[in-house]
């Protein structure tokens, strides 16, 4: 498969632009944070994304999908990455439906992918223990207790924990913390006794919660694959999950530099743009090239996972990109702030957006040391 967009996900992509642009701009964004929306985000903007099929994408048809392919939902999620969307996207579709899709039973499957794919059901993935990514260092524990599991354990960064109808919990039935073997995944409903979810109030406008299970029982078929096999699922889950959050933040990348390039062409010092001045000119320059690398990046892991690579090159190239559009981000959103001067720093300008998610994104599933030391491993080193 080529390493380009096809005629029918450049037109998907067109149109997820234009829908992002007219129905959740970031002014959508600031309203939502400025009235503490109790959910976050705009109910009526997910149903029409819905609408659109944007949570059917990457699900068989079998299940209610589209079978379109996660570079077709890469495609939707970095034109929503332009304006900052918020929306359960990422983390009900992106993760918690991929755990689902890659480890459920078909029973599971049956019932909660085609819910998702209409809307009627959202998914966090419960997995952080500390402030750190340590996708091992599962301390919450999962009992046998005859039928049933009993879960005990605290949960942080839970994506959308507060609005999710199910939780996908990481506990460790065996092993300990740390360590790869004993980890098994457990679907347990946000409202069930003994859960206890508060949501926390992110930097960049985010949703996230931390969770707590207080003697949480769940039945045998709540568990998502095998016992002691949930650290099989999440290899895979979160490689993809962390090509999702990629292609994320290379529309935000993409929408701080062409921000940035506008005011450079505007904004006038001793009666010429400031675009015209040399050294800014070289550091313009400088981000387009790492821009480019970027694209290349995160669209050859979406062509690795649509055309089944093995999973040791989809974990390679989800490595790279994390780091890579990680890095990027960091450069752009930093250089887009210090370019608009002093105004670029002021809650006015929407620029300082950029810089705010560029932080929260880059922790998300790994932040750029932990996958250059990631990849390095993966190539042996």
């Amino acid at each position: 498969m080529a390493m380009i967009l096809n005629e029918e996900q450049t037109m998907l992509k067109d149109s997820a632009k234009d829908f992002c642009a007219t129905n959740a701009p970031i002014g959508q964004l600031r309203q939502l944070r400025d009235a503490a929306n109790p959910d976050g985000f705009d109910r009526d903007t997910w149903g029409s994304m819905v609408e659109l099929g944007w949570a059917a994408i990457p699900w068989s048809e079998d299940h209610g999908g589209l079978a379109f392919g996660y570079k077709g939902l890469g495609v939707v999620t970095e034109e929503s990455g332009r304006t900052l969307t918020a929306s359960p996207l990422y983390a009900s579709v992106w993760v918690g439906g991929t755990v689902i899709n890659l480890g459920g039973s078909e029973a599971q499957k049956a019932e909660l992918l085609p819910q998702l794919a209409a809307g009627e059901l959202l998914l966090a993935l419960a997995l952080e223990e500390s402030h750190k990514h340590n996708p091992y260092g599962i301390s919450t524990t999962a009992v046998a207790n005859g039928d049933e599991y009993v879960l005990e354990g605290n949960k942080t960064f839970v994506l959308d924990g507060h609005v999710a109808d199910k939780l996908i919990v990481a506990a460790r039935t065996s092993g300990e913390a740390g360590s790869e073997e004993g980890i098994s995944l457990f679907l347990v409903d946000r409202n069930a006794e003994g859960v206890t979810v508060t949501r926390t109030i992110m930097a960049d406008s985010r949703n996230a919660a931390n969770v707590t299970l207080n003697a949480v029982k769940v039945a045998g078929d709540a568990l998502i694959g095998g016992v002691d096999k949930g650290s099989e699922i999440l290899d895979r889950a979160l490689d993809i999950a962390r090509i999702g959050i990629s292609a994320e933040m290379l529309g935000g990348i993409q929408e701080c530099f062409e921000r940035t390039i506008e005011y450079l062409k505007e904004r006038k010092q001793f009666g010429v743009a400031i675009g015209s001045f040399q050294a800014l000119k070289h550091r313009a320059a400088d981000m387009f090239c790492e821009i480019e690398l970027s694209k290349s990046c995160v669209l050859e892991a979406l062509t690795a996972l649509d055309e089944g690579r093995e999973q040791d090159e989809v974990s390679k190239l989800a490595s790279l990109a994390k780091a890579k559009v990680g890095e990027t981000y960091n450069l752009v959103s930093r250089e887009g702030v210090q370019m608009h001067g002093g105004i670029g720093m002021t809650d006015e300008f929407d620029i300082g957006f950029f810089i705010k998610r560029a932080a929260v994104a880059e922790q998300t599933f790994g932040d750029v040391n932990f996958h250059r030391n990631r990849y390095g491993e993966l190539e042996g080193y």
